[in-house]
């Protein structure tokens, strides 16, 4: 297993190394951590594009070093105020109506193409109200970064060129039926017409320009200037039912995170219409099946057993309530209260699994950390949702459009249902984690559905079990649903895990499916802590092309 990286300067962690390089950079130039942030997100926009970019969702979890205050009564641990929690969602289209699918001929909002392209991309504007919120903060030269310092990485990947991900190239190859012939795709994403072999070079020009643009006019610019008429009418054009009236109404929003109390931990996560209280209650409901039961969570067998039966019960709690906050008919934080959870909890069985006919939603994503000198942290997630999103991509900013308005529903009634204005149900859900004694740990995942179990095994193996923090991120792991556009709903274990392990969940009744380990399948995970004493942590997933770079 490799070892855990340590520093004191500043460190970050994303699932590609170039964009992990490009935040460092940052950072060694007087810059926070949000900046680093804002930057390696950039550089993700463009060697990383089946996963992110600049027309997708983002979410913020931001914890400023004023918010720390030590202690003065002797003790070594640290009082924190709660993170700051940025929503950069774009909600669906005045135009996106029920009816003007169904007149179509839907039956369902579709996977890809102009109709799946009806959200507005928030992601802008998330880093927009980041940078307002770390405006004021005492940290490194921060006049000297300008926004052209920023995405000069992007630009220079974008238009000198990178090499093809493994990555990305088999995701293009395994999509490509469903993208090669999509609005605009072939020509910024395709190589003569194929697609690109892993490490051959691919140069993204236009979108070059559109972050030269971005950092000469200002990020307001893609809401409410040239670029926005040009995004508007290059959507108009393919199809798609976004207007400019819907970039101009779209802003992110600053809120509360969701928050839970556990023995020794305060947690935080996203609130709706993300599936940040699936996260959150999975933690709880483990704790408290094990202040019943006190079962043995460092065996194997049992510990997957467990986080899984709560990942169930959790994900039923999850899709009853959670949608657009405006739309959801009880609040979010009344239903994670120890009242409200204590009967799942106690339907959990020690030996036995709970039946699992449930059908999941897929999505890719990158979730990215930072830490800087002074103690400013972040967790981000950002994400187009499916590989490629929509396919759909602007000829004028090259820019692939996110596909996630594919989380509505046609069903009446649903708190789901497709309507005009409304925030689609998301996946994404940064975590942050400020443990009592001082620790401040930062953390997340991509995958769908396996970022609530993912988030859970990273927690209980570093926090509960004590695993060093790259072997809490790097161990085998499981996925209970399907990811990556894999059709069954299953218990996929990696085949790490000793025979032994996978035999026993047999037993209690999981149909498992071993994958090859590591799989891509878990998620690309990662991870940092930082020490009351100012040393930090960081951990990157093997199963992605990432890094932690630090110094």
């Amino acid at each position: 297993m490799l070892p855990t990286a340590c520093s004191y300067n500043g460190m970050v962690v994303t699932p590609h190394r170039l964009a992990s390089q490009t935040g460092l950079n940052i950072l060694r130039q007087g810059g926070n951590a949000v900046q680093a942030a804002i930057a390696a997100a950039a550089t993700l926009c463009v060697v990383y594009p089946h996963m992110t970019g600049l027309g997708g969702d983002g979410f913020w979890l931001i914890l400023p070093a004023s918010a720390q205050k030590k202690q003065e009564d002797g003790h070594s641990g640290v009082v924190f105020s709660e993170p700051i929690f940025i929503d950069a969602c774009g909600r669906s289209a005045l135009a996106a109506s029920r009816k003007r699918y169904v007149d179509r001929g839907f039956t369902s909002v579709p996977k890809r193409g102009p109709y799946a392209a009806l959200t507005v991309a928030g992601a802008v504007s998330g880093w927009q109200a980041a940078l307002q919120i770390a405006a004021g903060w005492e940290c490194g030269n921060r006049a000297s970064l300008s926004m052209a310092t920023l995405f000069a990485d992007a630009v220079g990947y974008a238009e000198e060129g990178y090499p093809v991900s493994s990555s990305q190239s088999d995701m293009t190859a395994a999509m490509f039926s469903e993208l090669a012939d999509q609005h605009g795709f072939a020509r910024h994403f395709l190589s003569r017409g194929k697609t690109p072999p892993a490490n051959s070079r691919l140069r993204l020009p236009v979108l070059a320009e559109t972050f030269r643009r971005l950092a000469e006019h200002g990020l307001e610019d893609f809401y409410r200037g040239c670029l926005a008429e040009e995004l508007a009418a290059d959507l108009c054009d393919a199809g798609s039912p976004l207007r400019l009236d819907d970039l101009l109404a779209h802003r992110a929003e600053i809120l509360p995170p969701l928050t839970l109390r556990l023995t020794g931990t305060h947690l935080f996560n996203s609130p709706p219409p993300t599936q940040g209280i699936a996260s959150l209650a999975i933690l709880a409901l483990v704790e408290m099946f094990c202040e019943r039961t006190h079962c043995d969570l460092s065996d194997e067998s049992i510990f997957i057993h467990v986080l899984v039966e709560a990942t169930k019960r959790a994900f039923a709690l999850r899709d009853t309530f959670v949608a657009d906050p405006e739309h959801m008919v009880r609040p979010a934080h009344d239903l994670l209260t120890r009242e409200e959870l204590l009967h799942l909890a106690e339907s959990i069985s020690l030996h036995h699994a709970q039946p699992w006919p449930h059908a999941v939603p897929g999505g890719d994503t990158v979730w990215l950390g930072v830490m800087d000198r002074e103690g400013n942290s972040v967790s981000y997630i950002q994400s187009i949702y499916h590989e490629f999103g929509s396919g759909v991509t602007l000829p004028r900013s090259g820019i692939v459009w996110q596909n996630r308005g594919l989380s509505f529903s046609f069903a009446p009634g649903s708190a789901n249902s497709l309507a005009p204005g409304k925030k689609p149900f998301h996946t994404l859900n940064p975590a942050m984690a400020l443990l009592d004694d001082g620790r401040i740990l930062s953390y997340g995942t991509m995958g769908g559905e396996g970022q609530p179990q993912t988030q859970a095994a990273v927690f209980f193996r570093y926090v509960r079990l004590g695993f060093p923090l790259q072997h809490a991120v790097g161990a085998p792991r499981w996925l209970l649903g399907r990811a990556w556009g894999e059709a069954s709903a299953n218990l996929k274990v990696e085949d790490a895990f000793a025979s032994v392990v996978i035999d026993k969940l047999n037993t209690m009744g999981h149909i498992t499916e071993r994958v090859p380990s590591p799989s891509g399948m878990m998620g690309h995970a990662g991870a940092l802590v930082r020490h009351p004493d100012g040393i930090m942590e960081g951990a990157f997933d093997p199963r992605s092309d990432g890094a932690v770079c630090c110094w």
